[in-house]
C-alpha cells in the first residue's frame, strides 16, 4: 500500500511538471529526486515551444500582403505565400530581399521601405528601355528609380536600385556613352570620393552612393548612384563608348 502511495505521487508530480514545464524538484517527493530528474517529458515540452517562437519571430509589417506580393512576383528570394501572415518562409524571403538592397535594418519586418523598393523593381519594364540588340546597353529609369544592364537585346543584369538628380540637379533624359572611368574619383565641388565612376554627361555618371540610398530626400546632384555591389558590377562590364539609355523623370522633379 506504501508502494502505491509514492507512485501516486510521482506521477502527480511528473504530471504537473508536464503542464508547467518548471519547479521539477519542488513538486518532487523526499526521496524520489532521481527518479523524476530522468523523465525527459518536460524537456522535450519546452523545447519544442521555444523552436516554434524563433521560427516565426519577425514582425509582421504594415505591408505583409504588398510585399508578398512583389516578391513572389520578382523571384529568387524563396517561397513566399500571398497572405498578409508572417511565416518563417515570409521572413526568411523579407530579410534576403532586404540585405540585397541595402534597407536597414534588415529584420523582416514589410514596411515602408521595403515596399516601396519592392513596388519600383516589380514595375520595371526592361523592354522600356529600347536597348541595342548588339552590345552593351546600360538602362536607367528615372520614374521607377531603377537601372540594369541589356546586352545584346536582352537582360544581362537585372533591375536594381538608384537615387538620381534631385530638385534642381535633375538627372537628363537621352541616349549618352561612357566616356571617363575611374575607380575611384575624387568630387571638387563636393569634396568626396565617387568609386566605381563611370562618366556619361557633364559631369554625371555611376557611381557607388556615398550616404544610405534609401534616403530619396536626398537625391544626389544629378549622378546615378548605386549600391556598393552594383556600382561594382558596372565597372566590370562597362567600358569607353558604352551606351547608357536614361527616360523617364524623377517624381517631384
Amino acid at each position: 500500500m506504501r508502494v502505491s502511495r509514492v507512485t501516486a505521487r510521482l506521477a502527480g508530480a511528473a504530471l504537473a511538471t508536464l503542464v508547467s514545464g518548471a519547479g521539477i524538484l519542488a513538486l518532487t517527493p523526499s526521496g524520489a529526486g532521481a527518479a523524476v530528474r530522468t523523465a525527459p517529458a518536460a524537456k522535450v515540452v519546452t523545447t519544442t515551444v521555444v523552436t516554434k517562437a524563433a521560427a516565426s519571430g519577425c514582425a509582421t509589417g504594415k505591408y505583409q500582403k504588398q510585399v508578398e506580393g512583389y516578391l513572389k512576383k520578382l523571384g529568387g528570394y524563396g517561397t513566399v505565400t500571398v497572405d498578409g501572415k508572417q511565416s518563417a518562409a515570409d521572413c526568411a524571403a523579407i530579410k534576403k530581399f532586404q540585405k540585397r538592397f541595402g534597407i536597414q535594418p534588415a529584420q523582416g519586418l514589410a514596411g515602408p521601405t521595403t515596399y516601396d523598393v519592392a513596388q519600383r523593381l516589380a514595375s520595371t519594364n526592361t523592354s522600356a528601355c529600347k536597348a541595342k540588340s548588339s552590345g552593351v546597353t546600360f538602362c536607367v529609369d528615372l520614374t521607377h528609380q531603377t537601372t540594369w544592364v541589356m546586352k545584346n537585346g536582352k537582360v544581362y543584369l537585372k533591375p536594381t536600385i538608384t537615387r538620381t538628380g534631385m530638385k534642381g540637379y535633375r538627372t537628363p533624359a537621352g541616349t549618352f556613352k561612357i566616356n571617363k572611368r575611374t575607380a575611384k574619383e575624387w568630387s571638387n565641388p563636393y569634396h568626396v570620393w565617387l568609386p566605381y565612376w563611370q562618366r556619361f554627361v557633364g559631369g554625371r555618371g555611376f557611381h557607388q552612393t556615398t550616404t544610405y540610398i534609401h534616403d530619396k530626400w536626398r537625391g544626389s546632384h544629378g549622378c546615378v548612384n548605386l549600391l556598393q555591389q552594383d556600382a561594382k558590377a558596372y565597372y566590370g562590364i562597362g567600358k569607353i563608348g558604352s551606351t547608357v539609355k536614361v527616360f523617364g523623370r524623377r517624381p517631384g522633379t
